[in-house]
C-alpha cells in the first residue's frame, strides 16, 4: 500500500508541509512553474536549500510584491489595515487577502486553474479553518474575517499542498502525534496561548501534545491540512521507505525544526488481519457427507477458510481433523456451530498471527465476459490472479475450456 507518513514531532505549518512534500516529487521545476502560474497577482513561490541542526532540507518561500511575508510583515499589515485601507498603498493586495472573508477565499480558490480535486481539497481545508475561527470567536462563519490564515502566502501553501498530494497520490496518510509547542503566540487578535484556540479546535479528537519548546509549532493552517488529509494518527508504521523529504521551518530551535515526510510501501498484513482464531476438532464417527455439510455451513456463516486433514487417532482409527479459520470476533459463534453440526464434544481454539497482502479487485474484459482479477500487494510483493468462480461461469456459458477463458485474463 502506497503510504505517506508525516513526522510532526516539531509541529506542522503550511510552508513546512509544502516543502516536505516538494522533496518527494520528481519534477520539482514543473511544480514551481504550475504554482507560479495560478493567477495570484505578484505572488512568487521559490524553493531553496536550508539546513537545521546540520540536516539539509528545503524551505519554500512565498514572496508577495517581492517581499517574503514574515510575522513582522503581518503585524505591520494588520496595523496599517486598522489605521487606513488606502487602495493605493503598496500592500493593498495583501490587505485584502489578509482580511478576507470565507466567501472571498472560496471565490479565489474556485477560479484558480487547477484540477477540481485540488480545488475541493483546498476548499475543505479552508472550511475547517473557518469553523475553527467561528467557534473561537463565537460568530457565524459568514462573519469571520481571516487574518494570518487568509493571507496570500497561506492560500498558496494550502493550494500547493493540495497540488503536491495530487501528484504523490498516496493510498494512505499516516500522521504522528503533533507537537504544538508551548507558551504564547502573537496573532492578529493579540497574544494567545499555544495552541491557539483555532488550532486547538481543529485538532479535537486528534493526538497532540505540548512540549518544553517555547513557541507556536502547529499553526491553524498546518493543523487543518493535517486533519484533512490524515487517514490515521499513530507512530510510523513498518514501511519500505523509498523517499524522504525534509520541510524546514523559519525559526531555529535547539531541536531541528522540520516536518519530515516518508513515502513508501507499508506492510499491511499484520494490520489488516493481525490475529485470527484457529478452531479445530477431531472427527472419527461422521460420514463424509455430514462433514461436508458442516464445512459448507461454516463457510456460509463467515469463516475465512475451512478445510479437513486426514489423521490417525488412538487405536489406529482413521479420522478427520476439521479446521476452521476465523476472525477473532466470530470465533465463539463458529465454534458453537462446529459443536452443533459435528459429533465432537469439544473444539480447540488457538490465536495465530498471519501475514496477508493488501487485496484489491479489478475487472478484466475478455471475449467471454468480465472476469474479476484479485491483486495482492505488500512486503515488496505484488501478485494477481483471476477469480475461479468467474472463469468457471464464463467457460460454462460460452462452452469453452477453463484454460481458454483464463488465458485472456491479463
Amino acid at each position: 500500500m502506497k503510504t505517506l507518513h508525516l513526522d510532526c514531532s516539531m509541529g506542522a505549518a503550511g510552508d513546512m508541509i509544502t516543502a516536505a512534500l516538494f522533496e518527494l516529487i520528481n519534477n520539482k521545476q514543473e511544480f514551481l512553474k504550475q504554482i507560479n502560474s495560478l493567477g495570484f497577482s505578484d505572488v512568487e513561490v521559490n524553493a531553496e536549500s536550508a539546513i537545521k541542526c546540520g540536516i539539509a532540507g528545503t524551505r519554500i518561500k512565498v514572496k508577495i510584491h517581492g517581499m517574503e511575508e514574515t510575522s513582522t510583515d503581518r503585524d505591520i499589515l494588520c496595523n496599517n489595515y486598522k489605521q487606513s485601507c488606502n487602495p493605493s498603498h503598496k500592500y493593498n493586495h495583501m490587505h485584502e487577502c489578509s482580511h478576507a472573508n470565507s466567501k472571498k477565499i472560496e471565490d479565489i480558490i474556485s477560479n484558480l486553474n487547477i484540477p477540481q480535486k485540488v480545488k475541493d481539497n483546498a476548499l475543505n481545508i479552508y472550511h475547517l479553518i473557518a469553523k475553527a475561527e467561528a467557534a473561537a470567536h463565537g460568530k457565524p462563519i459568514d462573519q469571520i474575517h481571516f487574518h494570518e490564515v487568509g493571507s496570500s502566502d497561506a492560500i498558496t501553501d494550502i493550494v500547493g499542498v493540495c497540488m503536491l498530494m495530487n501528484f504523490i497520490n498516496p493510498e494512505e496518510v499516516v500522521v504522528s502525534p503533533i507537537n504544538v509547542g508551548s507558551g504564547f503566540a502573537d496573532c492578529a487578535h493579540g497574544i494567545l496561548p499555544v495552541p491557539t484556540p483555532a488550532t486547538a479546535f481543529i485538532l479535537k479528537n486528534t493526538p497532540f501534545y505540548g512540549s518544553n519548546i517555547q513557541g507556536e509549532l502547529c499553526t491553524p493552517t498546518g493543523a487543518a491540512i493535517i486533519k484533512h488529509f490524515a487517514t490515521s494518527f499513530k507512530q510510523m508504521p513498518t514501511m519500505y521507505v523509498q523517499k524522504i523529504g525534509y520541510g524546514m521551518g523559519v525559526k531555529d530551535f535547539e531541536t531541528a525544526n522540520y516536518v519530515r515526510a516518508f513515502l513508501g510501501e507499508k506492510d499491511t498484513g499484520n494490520e489488516l488481519n493481525e490475529q485470527i482464531a484457529q478452531l479445530q476438532c477431531n472427527l472419527d464417527d461422521m460420514t463424509g457427507e455430514a462433514i461436508g455439510f458442516a464445512v459448507d455451513l461454516l463457510l456460509e456463516k463467515g469463516a475465512l477458510d475451512v478445510f479437513t486433514t486426514p489423521i490417525q487417532m488412538k487405536k489406529n482409527r482413521p479420522a478427520v481433523l476439521l479446521t476452521c479459520i476465523s476472525g477473532k470476533d466470530k470465533a465463539d459463534f463458529l465454534a458453537g456451530l462446529m459443536l452443533q453440526h459435528t459429533s465432537s464434544f469439544g473444539v480447540r481454539k488457538s490465536i495465530c498471527y498471519r501475514y496477508t497482502l493488501n487485496r484489491t479487485i479489478s475487472v478484466c474484459e475478455t471475449p467471454y465476459g468480465k472476469i474479476r482479477i484479485k491483486t495482492g500487494k505488500g512486503y515488496n510483493v505484488t501478485k494477481s490472479k483471476p477469480e475461479y468462480d468467474d472463469i468457471e461461469k464464463a467457460a460454462h456459458l460460452n462452452n469453452v475450456s477453463f484454460d481458454e477463458v483464463k488465458k485472456h485474463c491479463k
